[in-house]
Protein backbone atom coordinates (compact mmCIF):
# COMPACT_ATOMS: atom_id res chain seq x y z
CA UNK A 1 0.00 0.00 0.00
CA UNK A 2 1.73 3.41 -1.04
CA UNK A 3 0.79 6.41 1.10
CA UNK A 4 1.50 10.16 0.90
CA UNK A 5 1.71 12.63 3.34
CA UNK A 6 1.22 15.98 2.32
CA UNK A 7 2.52 18.45 5.01
CA UNK A 8 4.44 21.81 4.92
CA UNK A 9 6.25 20.60 8.73
CA UNK A 10 9.51 18.66 7.25
CA UNK A 11 9.62 17.01 10.70
CA UNK A 12 5.84 15.94 10.94
CA UNK A 13 5.87 14.32 7.72
CA UNK A 14 9.72 12.54 8.30
CA UNK A 15 7.61 11.43 11.87
CA UNK A 16 4.57 9.79 10.25
CA UNK A 17 6.71 8.33 7.28
CA UNK A 18 8.80 6.80 9.43
CA UNK A 19 5.96 5.14 12.05
CA UNK A 20 3.86 4.13 8.48
CA UNK A 21 6.36 2.49 7.05
CA UNK A 22 7.09 0.48 10.42
CA UNK A 23 3.24 -0.56 9.90
CA UNK A 24 4.23 -1.97 6.37
CA UNK A 25 3.21 0.73 4.10
CA UNK A 26 5.10 2.42 1.44
CA UNK A 27 5.32 5.86 2.29
CA UNK A 28 6.68 9.29 0.37
CA UNK A 29 6.44 12.94 1.74
CA UNK A 30 5.52 16.19 -0.05
CA UNK A 31 6.42 19.59 1.32
CA UNK A 32 3.20 21.64 0.00
CA UNK A 33 0.14 20.89 -2.96
CA UNK A 34 2.26 22.18 -5.61
CA UNK A 35 4.99 19.47 -4.90
CA UNK A 36 2.30 16.55 -4.13
CA UNK A 37 0.70 17.60 -7.94
CA UNK A 38 4.21 17.11 -9.16
CA UNK A 39 4.04 13.68 -8.55
CA UNK A 40 2.06 10.97 -9.90
CA UNK A 41 -0.65 10.71 -7.57
CA UNK A 42 -2.63 8.44 -9.32
CA UNK A 43 -0.47 5.30 -7.36
CA UNK A 44 -1.49 6.21 -4.12
CA UNK A 45 -3.35 4.25 -2.29
CA UNK A 46 -4.32 7.20 0.45
CA UNK A 47 -3.11 10.84 1.22
CA UNK A 48 -3.02 11.83 4.39
CA UNK A 49 -3.00 16.11 3.94
CA UNK A 50 -2.84 19.01 5.83
CA UNK A 51 -4.76 21.87 5.41
CA UNK A 52 -2.70 25.18 6.77
CA UNK A 53 -0.43 25.01 4.04
CA UNK A 54 0.99 27.96 2.14
CA UNK A 55 -0.61 29.31 -1.72
CA UNK A 56 -2.50 26.37 -2.12
CA UNK A 57 -4.67 24.76 0.78
CA UNK A 58 -5.29 21.42 1.40
CA UNK A 59 -9.12 21.86 1.16
CA UNK A 60 -7.91 22.99 -2.43
CA UNK A 61 -6.43 20.37 -3.37
CA UNK A 62 -8.72 18.03 -1.98
CA UNK A 63 -11.42 19.86 -4.05
CA UNK A 64 -9.30 19.48 -6.95
CA UNK A 65 -8.19 15.74 -6.60
CA UNK A 66 -11.98 15.16 -5.70
CA UNK A 67 -13.33 17.00 -8.95
CA UNK A 68 -10.80 15.11 -11.30
CA UNK A 69 -11.70 11.28 -12.74
CA UNK A 70 -8.21 10.08 -12.13
CA UNK A 71 -7.65 10.71 -8.50
CA UNK A 72 -11.38 11.05 -7.08
CA UNK A 73 -11.80 7.47 -5.84
CA UNK A 74 -8.07 8.14 -3.27
CA UNK A 75 -8.88 8.42 0.32
CA UNK A 76 -7.94 11.30 2.30
CA UNK A 77 -7.82 11.62 5.80
CA UNK A 78 -6.65 15.45 6.45
CA UNK A 79 -4.83 15.86 9.52
CA UNK A 80 -5.15 19.99 10.91
CA UNK A 81 -5.09 22.36 13.68
CA UNK A 82 -8.54 23.32 12.57
CA UNK A 83 -10.77 21.13 14.43
CA UNK A 84 -13.83 23.47 14.81
CA UNK A 85 -17.24 21.87 13.62
CA UNK A 86 -17.27 24.43 10.46
CA UNK A 87 -13.99 23.04 9.13
CA UNK A 88 -14.51 19.93 10.22
CA UNK A 89 -17.72 19.46 8.07
CA UNK A 90 -15.86 21.35 5.19
CA UNK A 91 -13.39 18.48 5.09
CA UNK A 92 -16.39 15.84 4.71
CA UNK A 93 -18.15 17.68 2.05
CA UNK A 94 -15.03 17.98 -0.02
CA UNK A 95 -14.89 13.89 0.43
CA UNK A 96 -12.26 13.34 3.12
CA UNK A 97 -12.59 10.08 4.64
CA UNK A 98 -11.44 10.81 8.08
CA UNK A 99 -9.80 14.33 9.55
CA UNK A 100 -7.19 13.91 12.57
CA UNK A 101 -6.76 16.36 14.53
CA UNK A 102 -3.08 17.87 15.85
CA UNK A 103 -1.23 17.74 17.80
CA UNK A 104 -1.33 14.00 16.62
CA UNK A 105 -1.15 10.93 18.46
CA UNK A 106 0.74 8.21 16.23
CA UNK A 107 -1.16 5.63 17.56
CA UNK A 108 -4.49 6.70 16.41
CA UNK A 109 -3.08 8.12 13.04
CA UNK A 110 -2.13 4.14 12.41
CA UNK A 111 -5.86 3.01 13.03
CA UNK A 112 -7.53 5.68 11.18
CA UNK A 113 -5.25 4.79 8.01
CA UNK A 114 -5.69 0.92 8.66
CA UNK A 115 -9.71 1.74 9.28
CA UNK A 116 -9.80 4.02 5.80
CA UNK A 117 -7.75 1.46 4.30
CA UNK A 118 -9.81 -1.27 5.31
CA UNK A 119 -12.83 0.26 4.00
CA UNK A 120 -12.13 1.14 1.17
CA UNK A 121 -10.53 -2.30 0.09
CA UNK A 122 -13.75 -3.79 0.76
CA UNK A 123 -15.72 -0.80 -0.67
CA UNK A 124 -13.67 -1.63 -3.98
CA UNK A 125 -14.39 -5.87 -3.62
CA UNK A 126 -18.22 -5.25 -3.72
CA UNK A 127 -18.13 -2.61 -6.69
CA UNK A 128 -15.82 -5.37 -8.44
CA UNK A 129 -18.29 -8.00 -7.39
CA UNK A 130 -21.21 -5.98 -8.56
CA UNK A 131 -19.63 -5.31 -11.83
CA UNK A 132 -19.03 -8.91 -12.27
CA UNK A 133 -22.71 -9.70 -11.99
CA UNK A 134 -24.20 -6.79 -14.04
CA UNK A 135 -21.31 -8.57 -16.93
CA UNK A 136 -23.41 -11.95 -16.57
CA UNK A 137 -26.93 -13.20 -17.49
CA UNK A 138 -28.55 -16.29 -16.00
CA UNK A 139 -31.84 -18.84 -16.32
CA UNK A 140 -31.84 -21.22 -14.14
CA UNK A 141 -28.27 -23.23 -14.62
CA UNK A 142 -28.07 -21.45 -17.97
CA UNK A 143 -24.95 -18.44 -17.94
CA UNK A 144 -23.94 -16.07 -20.30
CA UNK A 145 -20.19 -14.17 -19.61
CA UNK A 146 -20.32 -10.62 -21.62
CA UNK A 147 -17.13 -9.87 -20.60
CA UNK A 148 -15.49 -13.03 -21.94
CA UNK A 149 -17.88 -14.21 -24.11
CA UNK A 150 -18.72 -17.33 -22.95
CA UNK A 151 -21.94 -19.41 -22.24
CA UNK A 152 -22.00 -22.01 -19.45
CA UNK A 153 -24.68 -24.54 -19.07
CA UNK A 154 -24.71 -26.43 -15.47
CA UNK A 155 -21.31 -25.27 -15.54
CA UNK A 156 -19.89 -26.69 -18.68
CA UNK A 157 -19.02 -24.23 -21.23
CA UNK A 158 -20.78 -24.33 -23.99
CA UNK A 159 -19.51 -24.37 -27.52
CA UNK A 160 -21.22 -21.56 -29.14
CA UNK A 161 -19.89 -20.09 -31.91
CA UNK A 162 -19.49 -16.33 -32.17
CA UNK A 163 -23.05 -15.65 -33.96
CA UNK A 164 -24.76 -18.17 -31.69
CA UNK A 165 -23.29 -16.24 -28.85
CA UNK A 166 -24.62 -13.24 -30.15
CA UNK A 167 -27.85 -14.20 -30.64
CA UNK A 168 -28.67 -15.69 -27.57
CA UNK A 169 -27.39 -13.12 -25.31
CA UNK A 170 -29.38 -10.63 -27.50
CA UNK A 171 -32.14 -13.15 -26.77
CA UNK A 172 -31.13 -13.06 -22.95
CA UNK A 173 -31.32 -9.63 -22.45
CA UNK A 174 -34.92 -8.91 -23.53
CA UNK A 175 -36.80 -11.81 -22.34
CA UNK A 176 -40.58 -11.92 -23.81
CA UNK A 177 -39.30 -9.50 -26.78
CA UNK A 178 -40.07 -10.84 -29.94
CA UNK A 179 -37.86 -10.04 -32.67
CA UNK A 180 -38.01 -10.54 -36.38
CA UNK A 181 -35.67 -11.99 -38.61
CA UNK A 182 -35.26 -8.32 -39.85
CA UNK A 183 -33.88 -7.18 -36.04
CA UNK A 184 -31.74 -10.10 -35.47
CA UNK A 185 -29.99 -9.57 -38.78
CA UNK A 186 -29.53 -5.91 -38.08
CA UNK A 187 -27.97 -6.92 -34.28
CA UNK A 188 -26.16 -9.72 -34.72
CA UNK A 189 -24.75 -10.19 -38.16
CA UNK A 190 -21.92 -8.03 -39.59
CA UNK A 191 -23.04 -4.74 -41.06
CA UNK A 192 -23.36 -4.81 -45.07
CA UNK A 193 -23.51 -9.03 -44.91
CA UNK A 194 -25.95 -10.36 -47.49
CA UNK A 195 -28.27 -12.72 -45.34
CA UNK A 196 -31.48 -14.50 -46.56
CA UNK A 197 -34.03 -15.17 -44.04
CA UNK A 198 -33.52 -18.69 -43.96
CA UNK A 199 -30.08 -18.42 -42.49
CA UNK A 200 -31.09 -17.25 -39.25
CA UNK A 201 -33.60 -20.00 -38.89
CA UNK A 202 -30.67 -22.44 -39.48
CA UNK A 203 -28.28 -20.79 -36.97
CA UNK A 204 -31.10 -20.49 -34.46
CA UNK A 205 -31.71 -24.12 -35.01
CA UNK A 206 -28.10 -25.50 -34.17
CA UNK A 207 -28.03 -22.94 -31.15
CA UNK A 208 -31.25 -24.17 -29.46
CA UNK A 209 -29.91 -28.05 -30.15
CA UNK A 210 -26.64 -27.14 -28.59
CA UNK A 211 -28.35 -25.54 -25.72
CA UNK A 212 -30.37 -29.13 -24.49
CA UNK A 213 -33.38 -28.21 -22.45
CA UNK A 214 -33.37 -24.68 -22.80
CA UNK A 215 -33.38 -24.63 -26.96
CA UNK A 216 -37.03 -25.00 -25.61
CA UNK A 217 -37.02 -21.60 -24.38
CA UNK A 218 -35.93 -20.18 -27.45
CA UNK A 219 -40.31 -19.94 -29.34
CA UNK A 220 -40.94 -19.07 -33.12
CA UNK A 221 -44.08 -17.58 -33.41
CA UNK A 222 -44.78 -18.41 -37.20
CA UNK A 223 -45.15 -15.51 -39.34
CA UNK A 224 -43.19 -13.24 -36.88
CA UNK A 225 -39.94 -14.29 -35.26
CA UNK A 226 -38.35 -15.54 -32.24
CA UNK A 227 -38.39 -14.73 -28.39
CA UNK A 228 -36.67 -16.01 -25.17
CA UNK A 229 -39.27 -17.19 -22.78
CA UNK A 230 -38.09 -17.12 -19.31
Amino acid sequence: MRILVVDDEQDLCEILQYNLQAEGYEVDTAGSAEEALALELSGYNLILLDVMMGTMSGFQLARYLKGNPVYAQIPIIFITALDNEDDTLKGFNLGADDYIAKPLSLKEVKARVKAVLRRTAAAGADKASRQSQESKIAYETLILDLDDKSAFMDGNKLPLTKLEFELLALFMQHPGKLFDRASLLEHCWPAHTVVMDRTVDVNIARMRKKLGRYGKQIKARFGYGYTFEA
